[in-house]
């Protein structure tokens, strides 16, 4: 295990420590040349005439050299090519992939000479959030979920200082991204949390756990409550499994005005997801266990706006089951009552997601708030659609779909809009109920995203986002990879940020 400490500095006044690395970005182009000759100048370093032409050659970006004349030990020399591949995900994804490589070396400190910020203007509306994604990415490359191993490694402290002239905003940078990760981070531990240890119940007591000591109120509803307010959806997904369903409420006021209305964000909590009597096919059926990624994107979410003291107000709502086989458990052809008086008719247990939502949709629109937003890992469809690096968006809301666009662009917690059009309906309507929950096989993401419109007051925006592809482990980035992604908080965080 890696524990980080950031600190900033200006380079003018840093003294370096032993067993120290640096690391200095140069911009293709931009007097490349001049530059690697300063080094002589600035830190006595001598590049050999082969480190020289590997710095500047089109194949090689990254050389490592030691210093033996002095401090630090050693530097990382990377070079950036601004070119159409360059995004704002670059430095991001580079620290990320960088601390996973350096992360077993007897190293103590890492010193960052910040690249100059005119450069990339054209990527990055703000200095702080530029600095922030370096930030970002040297946390979310050293993730790791060790819990279960009777033998961890031993801990390991390393300080990591960036030098910028800017201190007032690295300052802030740091700050707003150890926020955000904390967020992204507590999502991720949820998501990797075995089945066996994150039952419905041991969920709702996590969270409880969690925010004891903040300002956020959390309710828990068992079953009992649940029957009683006659969520028929929840309750059908959980009945097979001996671990009852939960419905778990997290309030936050930030804006201490009760005139502001809150923003509800609904996350679908199937901890587990064996596909019920439909049942899924057996290989990677372990990842089910992240069928809760929505409701830990609602947990993360929530903790980061805590942390960051939001002038905003917030509801998140997480409706929790686990779809398991028995005897008890619901039937492909049964119809259940929702907690709106909508009837739906199961068409395949393994299209349960939208079932949990729908009882959570209409809670959430009860509450009178100004926007809903739910996220799910809802369907393989979205993923066939958009791959792994992207989520589907479903609104019918132009103004609410081009902010979450741009924040997803700024975060690279990107989003694509999918159709919402009322042409769609009829591949869920059914002869014996109100609503179907599976469609045809074509355009499964758009219907599952009808089906749920059916439980949102049409006089509320709303948003919906598939997030099944970027929520799992992928290879798109280095801080995606291995383990379950903690996709959308960076998002959401950035959304509400700006919707005080």
């Amino acid at each position: 295990m890696v524990k980080l400490k950031f600190k900033s500095s200006s380079i003018k006044y840093i003294n370096y420590n032993s067993s120290s690395l640096n690391l200095i970005f140069f911009i293709k182009g931009a007097s490349l040349n001049k530059k690697i000759l300063d080094l002589d100048k600035t830190y006595n370093l001598k590049l050999s005439k082969l480190q020289k032409e590997n710095l500047i050659s089109e194949d090689t970006n990254n050389i490592r050299v030691t210093n033996s004349n002095g401090k630090p030990d050693e530097f990382i020399l990377h070079r950036i090519k601004l070119d159409d591949n360059f995004n704002t995900d670059y430095f991001r994804n580079y620290c990320a992939g960088l601390i996973r490589d350096l992360k077993n070396e007897k190293l103590n400190d890492l010193y960052i000479t910040l690249p100059d910020f005119k450069f990339f203007t054209k990527y990055f509306n703000e200095l702080s959030y530029f600095y922030q994604t370096f930030v970002e990415g040297f946390v979310l490359g050293s993730y790791n979920f060790d819990k279960y191993f009777i033998k961890k490694k031993s801990s390991k402290n390393i300080n990591i200082t960036f030098l910028s002239s800017e201190q007032k905003e690295l300052i802030r940078a740091i700050k707003n991204a150890e926020i955000v990760t904390d967020g992204v981070n507590y999502t991720k531990d949820l998501q990797n949390e075995p089945g066996n240890f994150l039952t419905p119940e041991k969920f709702a007591n996590n969270i409880k756990s969690k925010f004891k000591n903040t300002s956020i109120k959390v309710k828990v509803m068992d079953k009992k409550e649940i029957r009683k307010n006659k969520m028929g959806g929840l309750l059908a997904v959980g009945q097979g499994s001996s671990n009852p369903p939960r419905f778990i409420v997290l309030t936050y006021n930030g804006a201490k005005n009760k005139k502001n209305k809150p923003i509800a964000i609904v996350g679908k909590g199937v901890t587990f997801d064996s596909g019920g009597i439909s049942i899924k096919p057996s290989n990677n059926m372990g990842e089910m266990k992240a069928d809760m990624s929505g409701a830990g994107v609602v947990a993360g979410l929530l903790l980061s706006a805590e942390k960051a003291k939001l002038k905003i107000n917030l509801i998140g709502i997480i409706s929790s089951a686990e779809n398991m086989l028995s005897g008890n458990s619901m039937r492909p052809g049964d119809v259940v009552i929702t907690s709106s008086g909508k009837s739906i008719e199961v068409i395949n247990t393994d299209a349960e997601g939208r079932m949990v939502l729908s009882d959570a949709l209409v809670y959430a629109s009860k509450q009178k708030p100004k926007l809903i937003i739910d996220l799910a890992t809802l369907t393989g469809a979205c993923v066939v659609a958009l791959g792994e690096l992207t989520a589907g968006m479903f609104t019918k809301d132009e103004n609410l779909k081009g902010k979450l666009y741009r924040s997803g662009m700024k975060t690279f917690d990107r989003v694509w809009p999918m159709p919402m059009w009322d042409d769609y309906n009829y591949l869920i309507k059914s002869d014996i109920a109100d609503v179907k929950n599976l469609g045809s096989r074509w355009g499964g993401a758009i219907t599952a995203a009808k089906f749920l419109e059916n439980f949102v007051d049409k006089n509320i925006p709303w948003v919906h986002l598939d997030i099944a592809g970027p929520a799992v482990a992928n290879d798109v980035n280095n801080y995606t990879k291995k383990f379950m992604t903690g996709y959308g908080v960076r998002l959401l965080f950035d959304f509400i940020s700006n919707e005080k």
